[in-house]
């Protein structure tokens, strides 16, 4: 069966978004039970599923010191980005392979974690990812961690009306390309769906902020690019939803946020821990 194409892809603007992320400020939800494990079982096996250019994955390794992080993504060429990045910041326990998450090249029961970042609300079938990542989780005390945007939630000021515009495009343009724009509140559901019993989920809510200087820069610079070059935009001209003027009058919205000092922009995120 054949599945929707990751639509953000890998341009420039979209990997330097991914390359802010960490452990500490995307896997927060998740640190506390790798301490935890990793004080009983300093050997973990944690396997990052879509992790791009790695940058959490690198972060995650950092925890289980006498352990072994695999990372895995559908692009052979983001994972050459990751090693790259792994080598500059001296993580040494971490392999890279290139994997479908619909059929994970991995024995049943291989992993004592399976983390993903943000993977799940690009995909048409996320049930199905569920089942391989808890299918390659051990059985006595393994951990499925997953954080997933829910892109409805979005709370920013100043609320300049291309920002509002562009956050419908984004709705719009993620929903036609068979990603989940509700994903963030639907991560109990689809674990259930795939055989996680209730009683082993933990879920939680948690959140992005950018405010800071190098933040705003981070963020409304990265949209700007997105807006100017990106695949939503190439989406939106094909769907007849914006004219090349509404889409420049958005980038212009997010330099205008960028550029005011009292501006800021907050996310919410589902978070779920599935033990098995």
């Amino acid at each position: 069966m054949a599945h929707n194409p990751y639509a953000p892809g890998y341009a420039p603007p979209q990997v330097a978004h991914h390359e802010w992320r960490t452990a500490e400020n995307s896997a927060a939800y998740l640190l506390p039970s790798l301490r935890t494990m990793a004080a009983s079982t300093p050997h973990l096996k944690l396997l990052d599923v879509g992790a791009g250019s790695g940058t959490i994955s690198a972060s995650l390794a950092a925890y289980i010191p006498l352990g072994t992080v695999t990372a895995t993504d559908i692009s052979s060429d983001i994972l050459t980005r990751a090693a790259e990045h792994a080598k500059k910041v001296g993580v040494t326990n971490i392999t890279f392979q290139a994997a479908d998450i619909y059929a994970l090249p991995f024995e049943d029961e291989t992993f004592d974690i399976v983390h993903a970042s943000m993977v799940l609300s690009h995909l048409d079938d996320p049930v199905q990812a569920y089942r391989e990542m808890l299918r390659v989780t051990k059985s006595k005390g393994g951990l499925v961690a997953n954080r997933e945007s829910d892109l409805r939630m979005w709370s920013y000021y100043p609320e300049l009306p291309g920002i509002k515009q562009f956050h419908e495009i984004l709705l719009a343009t993620m929903k036609a390309g068979g990603g989940n724009v509700d994903a963030g509140a639907r991560l109990v559901a689809w674990a259930m769906q795939a055989g996680a019993r209730r009683e082993r989920i933990e879920a939680g809510m948690g959140t992005w902020m950018y405010s800071t200087v190098e933040e705003r820069a981070m963020w409304g610079g990265t949209i700007a690019e997105r807006i100017r070059n990106g695949g939503m935009r190439e989406k939106a001209l094909e769907m007849g939803i914006a004219t090349e003027a509404d889409l420049e009058a958005m980038a212009q919205a997010w330099a205008e946020w960028q550029a005011a000092e009292d501006a800021c922009h907050g996310m919410m995120h589902g978070e779920i821990l599935i033990w098995k």
